[in-house]
């Protein structure tokens, strides 16, 4: 027989999950560890670091989901303040490596600022296009576009083109889903067609050299192409069924240049080969058909429109990874979610998880 203390413990642990979507936390895991013996692979000094960046990521997802949508809301504005300050002292007083200002040191710890936005950004323009309702005119519009490019500029600048694009791509999604019209969008991608040539002299030379390498990698094998080559090189060799975990000789002999983050899936494809790859493309699917369910299912527009641009983000973040590596995209320095190494990264994609979680099941509390 049960005791009454095993039954309370029983309640507790009921209660304690009850804001978990097994779905979406089964696929999760799976990733995760699928991230994990990746990195372990790729460079085994640093998997226990992520280890302990997922523990911290996965209280922080059970937390998340926990908070109702009216705490979200509350939310909304606080974390947007704090992250556009936090920007504004990495521009001031960021640590620089490699020609790049992008993080904060707290003395034991880095953190990276722009990653914070990737939460804020979307939690406030869903928050905002709530506050306003339905009847939209083109100054809230305007006015979200505001919101989005403040903190798209700073990261702009530090410079980080990967991170920036993410982020605004994550704003645009809310944006569109608010009920941005087909003739608005029709106009402005048309200006920004137009305006390649001005965008072309705004961008620094290693990332014309990207994009030029893109189209011709074999013209500098030895520098802004070496990346790309490897990268396919290894993904190629894979062939069917991988060469063994481990096995990999691109990898093992570290030819494969940032195997442990941005160029992991290279890691990945080379051990695992086709049938792998198509295992992780289905989880990425399963995860944001997940998405897109609960998004749709939502009777809010601070959660739908939130959940929408959580779910699209994911599938941006996946599509521009796999892109660059396999060498469709230019080389934007965008990490692989949840299997490339990075602990600011992880904690954000968790937190994100849990934000579905919370939306998925506390959506009915929240009134229009």
């Amino acid at each position: 027989m049960r005791t009454p203390a095993s039954n309370m413990l029983l309640i507790w642990f009921k209660r304690a999950v009850s804001s978990l979507d097994p779905f979406l936390l089964i696929v999760s895991l799976l990733l995760t560890a699928i991230g994990l013996l990746s990195i372990n692979s790729a460079s085994s000094d640093r998997v226990v670091t992520q280890a302990l960046y997922f523990a911290i990521s996965f209280i922080l997802m059970w937390g998340v989901s926990r908070l109702s949508l009216q705490n979200l809301m509350r939310l909304a504005m606080p974390i947007y303040i704090v992250s556009m300050a936090l920007l504004m002292l990495v521009f001031a007083f960021g640590l620089e490596v490699n020609g790049a200002r992008r993080w904060l040191s707290l003395g034991f710890i880095r953190i990276q600022p722009s990653e914070i936005m990737k939460i804020a950004a979307p939690l406030m323009l869903a928050f905002y296009f709530n506050k306003v309702g339905s009847d939209l005119r083109p100054i809230h519009f305007a006015t979200a576009f505001f919101l989005l490019a403040l903190p798209f500029a700073f990261i702009f600048k530090q410079p980080d083109l990967g991170t920036a694009l993410l982020i605004g791509s994550s704003g645009l999604f809310v944006i569109f889903l608010a009920g941005l019209s087909w003739r608005f969008i029709a106009v402005t991608l048309f200006s920004m067609a137009v305006s390649v040539p001005f965008l072309w002299t705004t961008l620094h030379d290693y990332q014309k050299r990207r994009i030029l390498t893109l189209l011709d990698p074999d013209s500098d094998p030895l520098g802004a192409g070496y990346h790309i080559i490897q990268s396919t090189i290894a993904i190629g060799s894979g062939g069917m069924l991988g060469k063994g975990y481990m096995q990999g000789t691109q990898a093992q002999l570290e030819f494969i240049p940032e195997r442990h983050t941005d160029f992991i899936f290279a890691v990945f494809a080379e051990e695992w080969g086709f049938v792998g790859c198509m295992v992780l493309l289905v989880l990425y699917a399963a995860m944001i058909l997940r998405g897109i369910s609960i998004s749709a299912s939502s009777s809010t527009v601070f959660a739908r429109l939130l959940a929408g641009a959580i779910t699209l983000s994911f599938f941006v973040y996946a599509f521009v990874n796999l892109g660059m590596v396999s060498g469709i995209l230019p080389v934007v320095g965008v990490p692989l979610p949840f299997i490339s190494y990075g602990g600011t990264a992880l904690v954000v994609l968790f937190v994100n998880i849990g934000i579905l979680m919370s939306i998925s099941t506390h959506w009915m509390l929240v009134k229009r």
